[in-house]
């Protein structure tokens, strides 16, 4: 969502005049923290998640899916609701929270209070994302349904897919041939952070995706439905000119990336170092997870030949100039930049001396004036270098109200730079004045269709990251390993047909853990835990010292069900390294068969299709549908039928054993709660 200032936002040429100052005491706010927090240490394991929703209206008689536009009137009810229910109930207990996100058909919810490391906590997670949603329910309109779907088929198609209709000629911030400026959060941020990326870039952005060719798709597509000769705003012959590529499925607008939906995880580490070390470990995890999690293979009523949102997110939010972009050389700008603010990772940041040189096999550009400066300051040169990294972006929205500020008091600055940069992990400073610790964002997950799945997903990545502290786990492969995964993990089917690159030995000294009382790198004579702990020391160096054998023997391809299952004897899988944690809990019989049933449905997702990915599932329910032409075009009925059936998968009265496991029971069978 980012910052939410009030104020007078300023135009791209005024935010341009103080992006200096904007990046300076950002720089200046951070250090502040640093030097408060940078010993902080023995915090406990604090965690949630963040999902999104869509708000869809049914029109039942025109069968047409449609995005209902009322998110201001609903978010004021719904936290109307919320600000009762707290005041209604024991302190102990939290409520849920609703906020605005940038398509005005989105919902934004979070639990309320971050989960704890406990068991109880861990396992409620299902039920306080059932709450959440059966709570955003009941207060919609009855032909209005929150659906947690990456993005929706047919945004940006001809005819209507709003509710109310609203004309795309007047698209006074996007300049869209296709969005309406009525899709965007009115709040003065958004439609300011649309039209300062369209103008600092120098023309509209330009996403395109490859069409899915079918028996009858035209060879070549080319689409008609994009208005070629519209002649409203400057850049509309963009298209005609060579934006909109032959066989591509043509977007122009931040709102087909900015309007998707995600499921995005942050757990608070125990000190600084622990945060960057588990930050380095998820980092080669975000493409398999972005694969495993696929769930968007419609792009503006076409079958695209992707799964998954994240190009299209990257290229919406791409405000790099034609300089920037390497397509004239350097006379403006100060930097060649490769890729978008919203992309995959490009560095890693731990000191720990696993983390070898070689891995970070990438040039990072980095602002030379502020690396210095942090240097200076005594940051060592990985986290001078991710900071200065981060800050060769300039600042997209300022307000005018906010351009002076306190040092000491605000990191309003440094948010501005480190907000806009969306990468698949986000490494978090706490907040001035506040309790929260250091940080580490997982986001390259897809949202999912139901509660249970995204609950899995979460569990999941939880258990993970405990698994990555306690084993002190070595996932480490070179940057460019992980960006090709990254590429790999969007192509249509690819948790299927797909090999990627991952680390052969993960484990300290070659030692692999494994479940049920076999080896571990764990004492075993300590008591088993009852809660997930936070803190571990870090792992000493070998006595034979530092490994320094070619890294290119330390990974190989492999498949997801591979990496997630297991690869023979030599490696165990992440699920048989999350099995090898939990047997350091103390979990009973009655949870330990919750935490089964979660893991399963990784486990049956990743094993060559025992359980299909929503992209796949959605991409056959399309092809098999009666009015599908095989001509790669999602009507309106077929996208009208899909999301019916979306909602009612969600509610348990649809069964799809290709999908969901038989005993899957749904949202209507169970309302949840917020408690544990």
């Amino acid at each position: 969502m980012g910052l939410l200032s009030a104020g007078t936002p300023l135009s791209w040429d005024d935010t341009k005049k103080v992006a200096d100052h904007i990046r300076s005491h950002g720089i200046t706010q951070f250090l502040h923290i640093w030097d408060r927090l940078k010993d902080k240490n023995g915090d406990e394991l604090l965690w949630g998640d963040e999902i999104e929703y869509m708000v869809v209206v049914l029109d039942n008689k025109t069968k047409n899916a449609k995005l209902s536009l009322r998110q201001t009137e609903i978010l004021t009810k719904l936290n109307s609701i919320v600000n009762n229910l707290s005041l209604e109930t024991e302190d102990s207990i939290a409520i849920p929270t609703f906020h605005p996100e940038y398509g005005r058909y989105m919902l934004e919810s979070t639990p309320g209070s971050p989960f704890t490391g406990s068991i109880t906590d861990l396992l409620s997670v299902e039920k306080n994302m059932r709450y959440r949603r059966t709570l955003a329910r009941k207060y919609l309109k009855p032909n209005e349904i929150p659906l947690t779907l990456t993005s929706f088929p047919r945004l940006g198609s001809p005819g209507q897919f709003t509710e109310p209709y609203h004309d795309p000629h007047g698209a006074v911030s996007s300049h869209s041939l296709f969005l309406p400026e009525q899709i965007t959060n009115p709040h003065a941020r958004f439609p300011t952070l649309t039209a300062n990326i369209r103008r600092r870039r120098g023309s509209k952005v330009a996403i395109n995706l490859p069409i899915f060719i079918d028996e009858k798709t035209p060879r070549p597509f080319i689409d008609p439905t994009i208005p070629w000769d519209r002649s409203i705003y400057a850049e509309d012959p963009e298209a005609k000119n060579g934006a909109a590529l032959p066989d591509h499925i043509y977007m122009d607008a931040m709102g087909f990336g900015m309007g998707c939906c995600c499921l995005q995880l942050t757990y608070q580490a125990c000190n600084v170092s622990d945060a960057r070390r588990l930050y380095d470990g998820l980092i080669p995890i975000g493409p398999i997870m972005l694969a495993l999690t696929a769930g968007s293979p419609i792009w503006r009523g076409f079958l695209s030949d992707v799964d998954c949102r994240w190009n299209v997110v990257a290229g919406s939010v791409d405000d790099r100039t034609v300089e920037e972009r390497g397509l004239k050389p350097l006379e403006h700008d100060r930097f060649k930049i490769p890729k978008s603010r919203y992309d995959s990772v490009d560095l890693y940041i731990s000191e720990h001396w696993r983390n070898r040189p070689e891995y970070n096999d990438q040039p990072v550009v980095i602002d030379p004036c502020i690396y210095n400066r942090l240097r200076q300051h005594g940051l060592d040169d990985l986290l001078s270098k991710h900071i200065a990294h981060l800050f060769i972006r300039d600042p997209l929205v300022v307000f005018s109200e906010t351009i002076d500020q306190d040092d000491k008091e605000s990191s309003d600055h440094f948010e501005n730079i480190q907000s806009t940069n969306w990468q698949t992990l986000r490494f978090k400073p706490p907040p001035p004045k506040s309790p929260i610790g250091w940080r580490v964002e997982f986001r390259s997950m897809e949202v999912q269709m139901t509660d249970y799945e995204n609950a899995a997903y979460a569990v999941f990545i939880t258990l993970l990251s405990r698994a990555i502290l306690s084993f002190n786990l070595n996932f480490y492969i070179p940057i460019s390993k992980v960006d090709e995964n990254m590429s790999r993990a969007q192509g249509r089917g690819a948790s299927q047909s797909e090999k990627f690159y991952f680390r052969k030995d993960v484990c300290p000294g070659g030692r692999s853990p494994k479940s049920s009382g076999s080896s571990s790198p764990v004492d075993e004579s300590r008591p088993k835990d009852r809660k997930m702990r936070n803190c571990f020391p870090p792992p000493e160096i070998p006595e034979n010292g530092v490994p320094q054998g070619p890294v290119e023997e330390e990974y190989s391809e492999m498949t997801i069900h591979e990496i997630i299952n297991g690869k023979g004897d030599s490696y165990p899988g992440l699920l048989g390294l999350i099995w090898a944690y939990i047997d350091t809990l103390d979990v009973s019989q009655q949870e330990l068969s919750k935490i089964h049933s979660y893991l399963d449905l990784i486990r049956r997702r990743a094993n060559a299709g025992s359980l299909l990915t929503p992209a796949t599932w959605v991409r056959n329910f399309v092809r098999t549908h009666p009015a599908y032409a095989h001509d790669s075009v999602v009507t309106q009925e077929i996208n009208y039928d899909l999301i019916v059936a979306v909602d009612e998968i969600e509610r348990g009265v649809r069964n799809v054993s290709d999908l969901l496991p038989e005993d899957y029971t749904g949202g209507e069978a169970d309302g949840g709660s917020t408690s544990p």
